[in-house]
């Protein structure tokens, strides 16, 4: 197959921000790996792409099997013989509060969110280091700069994506790759209905600031802007992302407005 199109590897693209991802990529040429577990999702956004079958590859995965991962990586390149672009997008977040939250939940959040990421990373990494170019990018959250109550095992999962990915970006710079964190504040997708509540279950419940916020097709055209403009962290929000420069540089305000947030 001729290589002259770029391809994207793009994780949790069967919903929300991976799919408004991978159609955005797909509008600019792209050739497009899509993976997420429900297989009969991933065939609808391949449809909608518009792109030739042949140009979309569905890969189900689920990221908990980190085992499967150099196999998945194996059929990647045997379908299309390279990786330009892995964007880790797949993940969960939280509701729920410390002292109700079963240890099994923070196992699950910090695995799906961080550990899983490493590990497929760390599967595409040398494909990409013997061709010396390619670009890894993650879905990380303004929660992976300023945490708030209820969100405090997906904020460390989120923290420890930029510790990871800012020494990522060091290690690998002489080899031409680039490393961008992406940081969504509110949008509009189905995170907080997906979330997961004090003993694993679905929150199930749709966040007014998510209802409110910022559609998939703006932050994905930002996301593409940020990934192909090797972008090293950006944040795509509305207000929200007032929290990362007050943490900055007002450190004292913002942890006055956290704790009005806090339960009574």
């Amino acid at each position: 197959m001729s290589n002259t199109k770029k391809v994207i590897w793009i994780t949790g693209a069967s919903s929300g921000i991976g799919e408004a991802t991978a159609y955005q990529f797909a509008s600019k040429g792209y050739r497009l790996v899509l993976s997420a577990r429900r297989e009969s999702e991933l065939n609808r956004v391949k449809a909608n792409t518009g792109l030739n079958p042949e140009e979309v590859l569905v890969l189900p995965m689920d990221m908990e099997d980190m085992d499967s991962f150099a196999s998945k990586t194996n059929q990647v390149l045997q379908h299309f013989g390279q990786i330009d672009i892995l964007y880790n997008n797949a993940g969960i977040s939280q509701r729920s509060f410390v002292l109700d939250t079963d240890l099994s939940v923070y196992e699950r959040i910090i695995k799906l969110d961080l550990l899983s990421v490493i590990a497929l990373t760390k599967a595409v990494l040398p494909h990409m280091i013997s061709r010396k170019t390619g670009n890894i990018a993650v879905t990380s959250s303004v929660a992976g700069k300023v945490a708030t109550p209820g969100r405090s095992g997906y904020a460390a999962a989120k923290f420890g994506l930029h510790g990871f990915f800012d020494a990522l970006r060091a290690e690998v710079y002489s080899s031409n790759i680039g490393v961008s964190v992406i940081c969504p504040g509110y949008i509009n997708t189905d995170i907080s209905k997906n979330a997961l509540s004090s003993d694993g279950s679905k929150y199930g419940k749709m966040d007014n600031n998510q209802l409110q916020g910022m559609s998939v097709e703006k932050c994905a055209q930002k996301i593409y802007t940020a990934i192909t403009r090797n972008k090293a962290e950006v944040y795509i929000g509305g207000k929200e992302i007032l929290g990362v420069y007050l943490k900055r540089f007002l450190p004292s305000l913002l942890n006055k407005i956290i704790l009005k947030q806090a339960p009574k």
